[in-house]
């Protein structure tokens, strides 16, 4: 479809205008530059396995380090079509229906561009991950933002009663589904859903339920679904992390990424992946080939052998993660930030109104100054005007040392 700036609403230059110093950035040089324990990006401090490391610096040395065939190394392929078939009863043709890419990022951005016009809709649900809008716009569709429901603390305080409660944090309010809200924003020019879950920035598991309610309305209006799964290795407690592609009637309709990062501790590595039918796979495949063409090859030669042992790996990884999460949200009520409950992740909500600020993007300003941390303003991920902005995100995918400093810093600036 051809559809000039006009109809649009903005030239190919206003695409990107405005999209100047990200609050990321900006909190990261407050932290340098103060000192500042950095509880805000998702960058981890852990390691990643060491066998896997070997693994891509023997395969530099030995000379893996030109371009790989545009859909990925085929071995890389195989494990990730025999990942989808034993953790989600999925099959994949290695060949055709999974595709390597350059990072989950760019596996989504590549779907979008692939998949709308220019003036399309794309739903997500807000607040999100911040490049979800930047894509859309650079795709020339328009994200619409579907705001997630609150959870009523007490509710969930009853939910988790019995037993469960000290596991899960009984009593923090989460996040739902608001299924009104999702039909409601879906228009004649609604052409993708993006689904994230585990969700980023609330740690929020989509339940069987949720799940099941979205997909219906996907049948139901023709919608393709966009599944960015990059934490499904990290789900604490007793969440369960479920991909909408095997429900039924889903798997034709849906493109499923994941990637390394996350789940190997080897976010520089930048190797993600994309499984669905092969006519979508084809699309994204076609819309990639100009962004990277391919990359990371002695990664992907070493993550091909790595996949098969992810649960071993994601297993001690996760009891790493669930006690700093465990120690951040302890520490967080102790010095009167009221924290959510996170099911997955890297990063806990916290409520600072409590410390007198309503304004997430001045609290996370002054607070290196105030108690020596650095946390990112929720707002950053809202895309709503009326969306709240007494809500931070602080992340726990650092040294446990790290999170008890902060923790420390944090009651004795309460």
């Amino acid at each position: 479809m051809n559809v000039n700036a006009r109809e649009t609403g903005w030239s190919p230059a206003e695409r990107v205008r405005g999209m100047g110093e990200s609050v990321f950035t900006e909190m990261t040089e407050l932290a340098r530059r103060t000192g500042a324990v950095n509880l805000g990006q998702g960058v981890p401090e852990l390691d990643g396995p060491r066998p896997l490391l070997e693994e891509v610096a023997a395969a530099v040395l030995a000379g893996a380090n030109q371009y790989p065939p545009a859909y990925g190394f085929p071995a890389l392929r195989e494990a990730v079509a025999a990942h989808q078939r034993r953790r989600y009863g999925l099959e994949y043709a290695p060949q055709g229906e999974v595709l390597v890419t350059t990072g989950a990022t760019e596996a989504i951005a590549a779907a979008l561009m692939a998949l709308c016009d220019p003036g399309d809709e794309v739903l997500a649900f807000d607040p999100c991950y911040d490049a979800y809008p930047a894509v859309a716009r650079f795709a020339g569709a328009r994200l619409v933002p579907v705001p997630l429901a609150e959870e009523n603390a007490a509710e969930t305080a009853a939910e988790t009663a019995g037993g469960n409660a000290g596991e899960t944090g009984g009593g923090t309010p989460g996040f739902a589904l608001d299924l009104d809200a999702l039909r409601a924003a879906v228009t004649g020019r609604t052409r993708v859903l993006i689904l994230n879950s585990p969700h980023n920035p609330t740690g929020k598991v989509f339940t069987a339920a949720e799940l099941a309610a979205i997909a219906e309305l996907c049948r139901e209006r023709d919608l393709t679904v966009v599944t960015d799964e990059v934490y499904e290795h990290l789900v604490y407690d007793d969440a369960t992390h479920r991909t909408i592609a095997a429900l039924p009637g889903m798997r034709e309709r849906t493109l499923t990424i994941s990637s390394a990062g996350k789940t190997f501790n080897v976010t520089g590595w930048k190797v993600g992946w994309v499984c669905g039918p092969a006519r979508l796979v084809a699309a994204v495949a076609a819309a990639k080939q100009f962004l990277t063409y391919a990359s990371g090859t002695p990664y992907q030669e070493a993550l091909a052998r790595a996949l098969g042992g992810v649960e071993e790996w994601a297993g001690e990884l996760r009891r790493t993660l669930r006690r700093n999460r465990d120690l951040l949200s302890e520490g967080l009520t102790r010095a009167g930030l009221r924290p959510y409950r996170a099911e997955a992740g890297y990063f806990l909500q916290a409520d600072i109104r409590a410390w007198g600020h309503a304004d997430g993007v001045r609290f996370c300003r002054e607070l290196p100054l105030r108690a020596g941390v650095v946390a990112i303003p929720t707002s950053a991920f809202l895309l709503a005007p009326d969306a709240p902005s007494h809500l931070v995100r602080f992340s726990f995918c650092r040294r446990e040392k790290s999170v008890v400093e902060a923790v420390e810093k944090l009651i004795a600036a309460a």
